[in-house]
């Protein structure tokens, strides 16, 4: 099986992504992945500065925050160059895996908690006043 040995993705360490930005070249990291994005810089809907900002670096938070479409999921395939050196990786899996965790985000049910327990105060205040009137 020859072929396999072909299949293997090139691994890139952190300095290496580092130094492929120079000039217009935008390399950057998303999931443990390496992208070249150099020649969506004009096309990207948010910019390209948004992409420099990036460039060289861990994109993942940025990337998520913004909560890219199934699309410009897709889109990024054409622009995998290899993956980041598992040395380099920052346990991604371990926090992967932690985010389906019921105690990994109190903020999840935290927020939506006090927001109900806001608008039920404020309803028993006004129906209090309602009463009263």
């Amino acid at each position: 099986m020859a072929g396999e040995e072909d299949c293997a993705p090139t691994l890139y360490t952190r300095e290496e992504v580092q130094q492929r930005n120079s000039g217009k070249n935008v390399w950057l990291v998303i999931h443990d992945r390496v992208y070249d994005v150099t020649s969506f810089l004009e096309e990207h809907p948010g910019g390209e500065e948004v992409l420099f900002e990036q460039a060289g670096g861990d994109a993942t938070e940025s990337f998520e925050d913004v909560g890219h479409s199934v699309d410009a999921r897709e889109m990024l395939k054409q622009y995998y160059v290899g993956d980041l050196h598992p040395d380099d990786r920052k346990n991604s899996a371990k926090k992967h895996l932690s985010s389906f965790s019921p105690h990994s985000s109190w903020s999840t049910w935290l927020i939506p908690a006090v927001a109900v327990l806001v608008l039920g105060f404020m309803y028993r205040l006004y129906t209090a006043d309602s009463r009263s009137s």
